[in-house]
């Protein structure tokens, strides 16, 4: 069924605001996923963010929340450099690894290392590196403003899109 301004879908009933119902509705939006990487020691430590936003572009600036339960923030937050990495589409299984408490996130992941220590995905849609530059209150998240000092972007690789707890593919609009 078509839909216009005059003619809106059915919404679905107002929920109360608790942590599901905003789950829910912030699934609603949809997003790209972004691995934040580097070595600690010499294994590589990541997990993956769909909180990512850009902040500034001078200076150039973008902020992630952190979950305060997150185990694997903290053995980055000391990192001098960490590499960010918008995941592609075809990565969707990688992305649920790096989400998940168990198993060996980077086996069988194609990474490399810049020499201070960030590490970046292949295959990735885009790979930035940063350094952490304050971090924020944000209730049950932290968030985390990074100061951004490289960026590769690998046009034509299509981004993996987060939405509704499924990934996604892109459709231009044409």
């Amino acid at each position: 069924m078509a839909t216009s301004a005059h003619n809106p879908p059915e919404a679905s009933a107002p929920a109360e605001l608790d942590a599901a119902a905003l789950r829910r509705a912030f699934g609603a939006y949809p997003t790209g996923v972004v691995a934040i990487s580097a070595l600690r020691g010499s294994e590589p430590v990541g997990f993956a963010a769909s909180s990512f936003v850009s902040i500034s572009l001078q200076p150039p600036m973008a902020a992630v929340s952190v979950a305060r339960t997150s185990t694997t923030w903290p053995r980055l937050a000391g990192a001098s450099e960490l590499g960010l990495s918008v995941l592609s589409r075809g990565q969707g299984e990688l992305c649920r690894r790096l989400a998940s408490r168990e198993g060996n996130r980077f086996d069988g992941v194609a990474w490399k290392r810049t020499p201070e220590g960030a590490v970046l995905i292949e295959d990735a849609a885009l790979w930035l590196t940063a350094r952490v530059s304050a971090t924020y209150d944000g209730g049950d998240h932290e968030i985390v403003l990074m100061e951004l000092l490289t960026a590769e972007l690998f046009p034509g690789v299509e981004p993996l899109v987060f939405h509704t707890s499924q990934f996604r593919e892109l459709i231009p609009h044409g």
